[in-house]
């Protein structure tokens, strides 16, 4: 299976960046891809931080999750559709980060609400999720299907999540053969830690990992590190991005996954 990490440079605009969306997901669709994943906030980049809360969708309605479905039907693929703002009932004041998947016939096939809420202060940046968002609780992994019959067990997981090694070790419960993490990193926590945390990710669990990112200056004022990148189960960075709106691809190979597992056989000897 062919798979694409969609990187943008999302703006205020909920309809530009959606048009934009479209694009590189037609993109990476004419260039034989099955899954496509969207990074974090791809559908805004608020001016201010209450801003997502204006565009917030009850679930099964609005432009973004039409637009979503609309995508994956045009294209017969999965689609990780990053994350978008959903509404909550009864508390206008946050939403939750969301992360929609929806099949080959545009048809909604698993959502993921982001637990671990980002908080970050360095004097100069601040940012605190919590403000305007509800974190979710459960882990959550769909199976894709391929076109030539083959499933490939993918877990979810967005930005923040990817501090957190023991989310990843519930959603290899049963294994899973891919995860991804659209996210929308800092500058500095990216140039810090992305790579390494993904690479960490890939290598302890023996997995695919597709990591579509916000790379480039918004108009917020905010600078995203980008370098969308797919990784293989070995640890190796298959593809990259460093920043600008674009589209990485890479093959999800199921013999090197696994002849990793058999050759390191670390997933049958945890003891905890």
């Amino acid at each position: 299976m062919k798979v694409a990490a969609v990187q943008m440079v999302s703006t205020p605009r909920v309809h530009d960046n959606l048009a934009r969306a479209a694009e590189l997901v037609a993109q990476a669709a004419q260039q034989g891809a099955e899954l496509v994943v969207l990074p974090e906030y791809f559908c805004l980049m608020g001016l201010q931080d209450r801003d997502k809360l204006a565009a917030a969708e009850p679930p099964g309605q609005g432009p973004i999750q039409a637009a979503l479905s609309g995508m994956a039907r045009t294209h017969g693929l999965w689609l990780v559709g990053g994350t978008l703002p959903m509404a909550l009932d009864g508390d206008p004041d946050h939403a939750t980060n969301t992360s929609l998947v929806h099949a080959p016939d545009g048809a909604l096939a698993a959502r993921y609400d982001k637990i671990h809420l980002f908080r970050y202060d360095d004097g100069e940046r601040c940012y605190d999720e919590a403000a305007t968002l509800r974190p979710g609780e459960v882990p959550v992994a769909f199976d894709a299907v391929a076109r030539d019959g083959a499933v490939h067990r993918v877990g979810l997981s967005v930005c923040y999540d990817l501090r957190f090694p023991e989310l990843y070790r519930r959603l290899m419960q049963p294994p899973c053969s891919v995860l991804v993490v659209p996210a929308a990193f800092t500058w500095p926590t990216g140039q810090a830690h992305w790579e390494l945390l993904l690479r960490a990710r890939a290598v302890e669990n023996q997995c695919y990992v597709i990591a579509s990112a916000q790379g480039g200056r918004h108009e917020n004022g905010r600078r995203t590190w980008g370098h969308s990148m797919v990784i293989d189960p070995w640890g190796t960075v298959l593809a990259v991005q460093d920043e600008g709106d674009g589209v990485v691809l890479a093959e999800l190979d199921p013999a090197l996954l696994a002849r990793v597992r058999q050759q390191l056989p670390a997933l049958q000897h945890r003891r905890l």
